[in-house]
């Protein structure tokens, strides 16, 4: 499964029929500006949507390494944590679809019992989220209770840094979901895969699990539509409170 990115200007046959229209009633000089214009117009378009992933490229590099040397402390602090209360990986490593429907190996400190995956399917008729697409659960058993804090200030999440050196998600951006969801998703939920996935996003910062699918899904597109840097910037910003004060993680 994979979907592309449109571009316009490579659009070949609506091109050709922009120029049919045109030169059938237009004088020679007069296709020669609209050819000048239309080459104009594509080459600011693909300078401004370059140098808008290159800048954004540059502010996830920077950040997530300067975070990840900050932050060493706490990474091992979490990491003795995990396997003092539950022996096992202290990364837990999961396949996530990314931008196009690309699979990747995203990291996470385990929050939950080695078995948990299997103990989810056996859980799932329990699960909370509405729309069904998601797995949801207040209060899931498999969480163990470093796990419980972890995920409440969103320190799990932390090895996804790693990820972001990678390339394969940045620092803004729609949650990358498991295969398991993308299998239910809707034509419309597949425009969250248009862009690289994020570690944090607008409905993270808005009340993370207590929002629903579908209310995930409008405020991921809504960001893709808007998407710049000064936004990404914003995001990152309003990410620290919302994480120090919990609202909606479990």
């Amino acid at each position: 499964m994979s979907t592309k990115h449109y571009d316009p200007w490579h659009d070949v046959e609506l091109l050709n029929d922009v120029m049919n229209k045109f030169e059938s009633r237009q004088s020679g000089f007069a296709r020669l500006q609209f050819l000048i214009r239309m080459a104009v117009k594509r080459f600011v378009w693909t300078v401004t949507i370059g140098s808008t992933y290159f800048i954004k490229r540059v502010l996830d590099v920077v950040v997530s390494l300067l975070a990840l040397i900050m932050l060493s402390p706490l990474f091992l602090i979490t990491w003795l944590a995990i396997k003092v209360e539950d022996p096992g990986p202290s990364i837990y490593i999961q396949n996530r679809i990314g931008k196009w429907g690309k699979t990747f190996a995203m990291y996470k400190f385990r929050s939950m019992v080695m078995n948990a995956d299997a103990l989810k399917d056996q859980l799932l008729k329990q699960n909370e989220s509405e729309a069904g697409v998601i797995f949801k659960m207040k209060n899931d058993p498999r969480i163990t209770r470093t796990g419980k804090i972890i995920r409440k200030l969103s320190i799990d999440e932390l090895p996804q840094l790693v990820n972001v050196l990678k390339g394969d998600m940045s620092l803004v951006g729609p949650r990358p979901p498991v295969q398991r969801e993308v299998d239910e998703y809707s034509i419309a939920h597949r425009m969250r895969l248009e862009v690289t996935p994020g570690i944090t996003c607008l409905w993270q910062i808005g009340g993370r699990s207590d929002i629903d699918f579908e209310g995930q899904v409008r405020l991921d597109v809504q960001y893709i539509r808007e998407r710049r840097f000064l936004k990404d910037v914003l995001i990152l910003l309003k990410t620290v409170p919302a994480v120090l004060l919990g609202k909606g993680a479990y």
